[in-house]
């Protein structure tokens, strides 16, 4: 595991935007995870992580621990939608594109692989540079939206203005 904190990946991405280096994967040493510019993941086939972590560009997040994950649905025209049941229902909304095309490994993406595998770590809101840079060799991150509500209906209501070709399923 490394020791970096939010805030000191998003300084190395500035510096690394700043002279100009290419995008590149990460992969750290002995712990098994590697990155792309939209998610963090482990590489074991057989690994599961016990929480995702959602990142925003101003630095917050938001970790959702995969036990609670239900239902979740992927349209290419709207996005990722994915639903966490506790003492409220959560949705994400990650909006993107080539969200579940595969990185250039080839064995994960961001959705078959990646969150129905328990195996995606983190996935980030990427800036404009980043989305510039990215472009379409690999996924995108324009959004991440997350809500919680009480009831059905409230979620329904939310779901007709941010995403109306989602369908809620039962809270």
């Amino acid at each position: 595991m490394t020791d970096k904190t939010y805030q000191d990946r998003l300084r190395n991405i500035a510096k690394a935007q700043g002279n100009g280096e290419p995008p590149r994967q990460t992969v750290d040493g002995d712990d098994g995870e590697a990155s792309c510019e939209a998610f963090g993941y482990l590489r074991g086939i057989r690994d599961h992580a016990t929480s995702v972590e959602f990142r925003f560009r101003d630095g917050n997040s938001m970790f959702f621990p995969y036990g609670l994950m239900g239902m979740w649905q992927y349209n290419p025209s709207e996005g990722l939608l994915l639903k966490f049941a506790g003492d409220l229902v959560y949705v994400v909304l990650i909006r993107g594109s080539n969200l579940d095309k595969p990185l250039k490994e080839g064995s994960i993406n961001l959705t078959h692989a990646g969150l129905q595998r328990h195996r995606v770590l983190w996935v980030k809101e990427m800036t404009k540079e980043e989305i510039r840079r990215v472009g379409e060799t690999g996924p995108t991150i324009d959004s991440i939206d997350i809500a919680g509500f009480e009831s059905n209906d409230a979620l329904r209501e939310w779901l007709s203005k941010k995403a109306s070709s989602f369908h809620p399923g039962p809270i």
